[in-house]
């Protein structure tokens, strides 16, 4: 370890992004590596409505809620780099060879204001750090929504994003991989693959940080 990087670790010593327990190096510490809600080899991977196909490398629950929640509300954009990389194993083992280029859900120009950055911007960021490339801002949300979060039901959370979002730049013929922090009910990735696949994208399939359990009785109103 370097000088410089041995007196920014004693000033701000590196914490877990899911527990924000302090250790020795970054990253994501032992206890929260074995405690963290992976999910299965068969939950990983899913179908939403239209066939959109999307991958999680974890559950939105217990602490990898937690680490999420402190990075997109609590201004701990460092836990971005642990995050991004458990997403950029995730694609690589779901979704290897079929995308050419990588892009992510992003906030609205008041909302980016008002948090600093871009959650799924920084996620998309560090996933391509480990395939030495840069996504590319494919999308623009032009609507400033009100959060999903506050909605429980999947009709009004796919209203609420219906129209929200506009290509930004040329993606015909490209096949895209979209970044986003978290899936409920998926509405918000779909609208956004439908923009890119109107814009004459080849493909997109998904890959988010952590997927939310959707219940038996909501899987039909939810897509799945």
């Amino acid at each position: 370890m370097k000088l410089s990087e041995k007196i920014i670790n004693l000033l701000f010593p590196p914490k877990c992004p899911f527990c924000a327990r302090v250790q020795d190096s970054a990253g994501i510490c032992v206890i929260c590596e074995k405690e963290l809600p992976w999910t299965t080899e068969a939950e990983c991977r899913w179908e939403g409505t239209g066939g959109l196909r999307c991958a999680a490398p974890l559950w939105y629950e217990g602490c990898a809620r937690e680490g999420i929640l402190r990075l997109k509300f609590q201004g701990i954009s460092a836990a971005a780099a642990p995050i991004g990389t458990l997403m950029a194993h995730c694609a690589a083992e779901e979704f290897s060879g079929g995308f050419d280029a990588v892009t992510w859900v992003p906030v609205s120009r008041r909302r980016l204001r008002r948090r600093g950055y871009d959650q799924a911007e920084l996620l998309a960021r560090e996933t391509c750090l480990l395939w030495e490339t840069e996504p590319r801002q494919l999308l623009v949300k032009v609507v400033d929504t009100p959060p999903q979060s506050g909605m429980k039901d999947a009709a009004a959370r796919r209203a609420n994003v219906l129209g929200a979002y506009e290509a930004a730049e040329e993606t015909a013929g490209k096949r895209v991989l979209l970044i986003d922090d978290v899936c409920t009910t998926g509405a918000t990735l779909e609208e956004c693959a439908r923009v890119l696949r109107d814009a004459e994208a080849e493909c997109v399939v998904c890959v988010v940080a952590a997927r939310v359990r959707v219940q038996k009785k909501d899987r039909k109103n939810a897509g799945e």
